[in-house]
């Protein structure tokens, strides 16, 4: 291991924003902060206040929770990743400029449910994590994962997700009409970027062919191209409504959303209640 990641894991013992439970004592048993993350970490480690609690799964750096909650004071933000390292920077930042309402949590996400209570989670937003293209039950909109999800939202709590990847978009809206849960906003292009412009070789617009194609989702199997995916039922549409104007929805930005900006390629976001 590196000297720079040693004395960024030191440094993170310093941070009062920063909970790093004992990975072997949450698979088993329910953390100290579980339930009280308002009074013992917003308020007494932070000298915050009690207020909704919005959780990003996968923060990375943590620049959008950051960004998020620098933007919305009323609310308290937690960024969780199990990367240390990253952890440190956001931390760090959040340390630096005394925000209050901003904390970091390095664990697993399969243990969230050891960490957080019944009903201390008002939203969650899930942003270009990985597609688990060939895991399933790994995939953070995966049935599995809603219901724990379910245990610690609030009734009616809210999940976005937001990513570069239509296969995993796509499977998220099938997941969302299966389960018959209300589509909030929905859009395969949030940045308006035109990448479905234009017509395929049959003369059909490309966003059609690509709906065909990836109706839904149900599994990976290998065909002349490689993988493909394997068509299901016709998921929601497309939804607009209020979320979609929201300018935080397109300014706050995470690294890897610039960066594949910046490659042209389209991003979608969609949101639904549990």
């Amino acid at each position: 291991m590196g000297k720079d990641k040693l004395r960024k894991f030191a440094e993170n013992e310093t941070f009062a924003c920063l909970h790093q439970p004992d990975s072997k004592a949450v698979i088993t048993a329910d953390d100290a902060m579980k339930g009280a993350w308002n009074s013992q970490m917003f308020e007494r480690r932070l000298g915050g206040k009690e207020a909704p609690i919005v959780v990003e799964l996968g923060c990375g750096k943590g620049e959008y929770t950051i960004d998020l909650a620098d933007r919305d004071p009323s609310k308290n933000y937690i960024g969780v990743d199990i990367k240390g390292a990253r952890l440190w920077r956001g931390a760090k930042t959040a340390t630096e400029n005394a925000n209050k309402n901003v904390a970091f949590l390095r664990t697993r996400i399969e243990f969230i449910n050891h960490i957080f209570g019944e009903n201390e989670i008002s939203e969650i937003w899930i942003t270009f994590c990985d597609p688990q293209y060939k895991k399933i039950n790994k995939r953070l909109t995966c049935p599995m994962m809603l219901d724990r999800y379910r245990k610690m939202l609030k009734k009616g709590g809210i999940v976005h997700l937001k990513t570069d990847c239509q296969e995993l978009h796509e499977y998220t809206k099938q997941v969302i009409a299966e389960q018959g849960l209300e589509l909030l906003a929905c859009t395969n292009d949030l940045y308006g970027s035109g990448a479905f412009a234009g017509v395929d070789e049959n003369g059909k617009s490309k966003l059609d062919s690509y709906q065909t194609r990836y109706p839904g989702y149900e599994g990976l199997e290998t065909g002349e191209s490689g993988l493909e995916f394997r068509p299901c039922a016709d998921p929601a549409p497309q939804v607009d409504g209020p979320m979609l104007a929201n300018p935080a929805l397109r300014e706050v930005q995470t690294h890897y959303e610039q960066m594949f900006l910046g490659m042209g390629m389209p991003i979608t976001y969609l949101a639904f209640k549990l």
